[in-house]
């Protein structure tokens, strides 16, 4: 992958793909006007870090939300990239490549600038690379475990409150739900697996099971339906569910619409944005951030040192090899339920050093949302580290 170089690229190009590689950087005229005028009243800013905290700025302001939030787009593409090629060669994944991990990352774009903070002491990048990677490693595992299931064994998994969203979002009428979710209660009442440990695997009810299912279904309903159409609810009320929890994704890449989409928002005016560049650099000096994330890593590390020799390894196992807790219980001949409980102390004790760093460091008070933010870095870092 070819590495962009100047501001205006990093903040107007959009990655394509071809068979599934790296192609090349596509350019977005409207973008590519914008930033190029603010780096023209500008030409003593050349970080990108500076341009990146600059948008992010503006993203928080309804009239340059849009604007904003694409330069921030192309901005992440890098980060999104990857972590999005670690984690597909970590999964090694036979339905999901390359392409389809970046765009399930990017697509989490919104949830970032909506979670970053950057008075918290971590960079754009860095948090994004934990949603991004976070979002992909969970939309991977549930999706095997969807692809895995039979529509029988997926909807004795579901809740009513995912079966509901999911019918509602395939544009069902208030009764046609309804009727689904009653014949999806008659048939998880009345169809149980004989053993454990195959929900995955069910197979078709037989006569007896479907028989018993309409009897239900019409008891309780007014309707008087047969097993027929029964099964063919339940069926389509499956396919809802995958279509619903993991729709077919679109590129976000290159905005769509005209080439002079939001040309009106290349002239923001010069108080508004020299105000704004005032508050930057007031807010944030680059090197500070620097010497922030140099202290951030002399923390963790010092805080693993720390730890007991048992909990580095299980730390480094589940981080670094990235094992499951049952595959850790099994390496270190204990129980799941003890690998977890020690995990979580590790964590715990991590996760106290970097707020206690941060409290005493930043003056920041330490709040549940702030330790949601920081366990979110922590996260990413503890994968990187290892």
């Amino acid at each position: 992958m070819q590495p962009r170089k100047s501001i205006t690229e990093i903040f107007s190009t959009f990655v394509q793909f071809e068979a599934d590689r790296f192609s090349r950087w596509a350019i977005e005229s409207s973008l590519r006007r914008s930033i190029q005028s603010c780096v023209n009243r500008t030409p003593q800013e050349s970080s990108e870090y500076f341009w990146a905290l600059y948008w992010y700025k503006f993203s928080q302001l309804p009239e340059t939300e849009v604007l904003a939030r694409q330069h921030l787009t192309a901005y992440l593409q890098e980060p999104c990239y990857w972590v999005s090629q670690k984690t597909v060669t970590n999964f090694a994944s036979t339905q999901y490549k390359l392409s389809d991990c970046f765009q399930i990352a990017i697509a989490q774009v919104d949830k970032v600038l909506k979670g970053f903070n950057p008075n918290q002491g971590f960079g754009l990048k860095n948090y994004a690379n934990a949603i991004f990677g976070s979002a992909i490693r969970e939309t991977l595992r549930q999706k095997s475990e969807v692809d895995i299931c039979t529509d029988w064994g997926l909807l004795r998994k579901i809740t009513k409150k995912l079966l509901l969203e999911s019918l509602q979002n395939a544009g069902l009428s208030p009764e046609e739900i309804n009727a689904y979710i009653l014949a999806w209660e008659c048939f998880k009442t009345l169809y149980v697996p004989t053993k454990t440990g195959t929900s995955r695997q069910l197979s078709r009810p037989d006569d007896v099971i479907w028989q018993a299912i309409a009897k239900a279904y019409n008891t309780q309903s007014n309707q008087q339906v047969n097993s027929a159409t029964l099964e063919k609810w339940l069926l389509s009320s499956a396919k809802a569910v995958r279509k619903y929890r993991y729709p077919t994704a679109e590129s976000l890449n290159i905005p769509k619409g005209s080439d002079d989409s939001w040309e009106w928002l290349d002239n923001l005016t010069a108080d508004k944005q020299e105000s704004l560049i005032n508050e930057i650099v007031a807010q944030e000096e680059e090197q500070a951030r620097i010497s922030q994330q140099t202290e951030i890593n002399k923390v963790l590390v010092l805080a693993i040192a720390q730890l007991e020799p048992q909990l580095q390894e299980i730390v480094k196992l589940y981080y670094g090899e990235e094992l499951t807790q049952d595959k850790i219980a099994k390496q270190l001949q204990m129980q799941q339920y003890t690998v977890s409980r020690r995990l979580k102390k590790a964590q715990e004790a991590l996760l106290r050093s970097l707020a206690n760093w941060s409290r005493d460091s930043l003056h920041i008070s330490i709040t549940s949302d702030l330790l949601k933010s920081i366990n979110t870095v922590m996260e990413e870092w503890l994968r990187n580290y290892y």
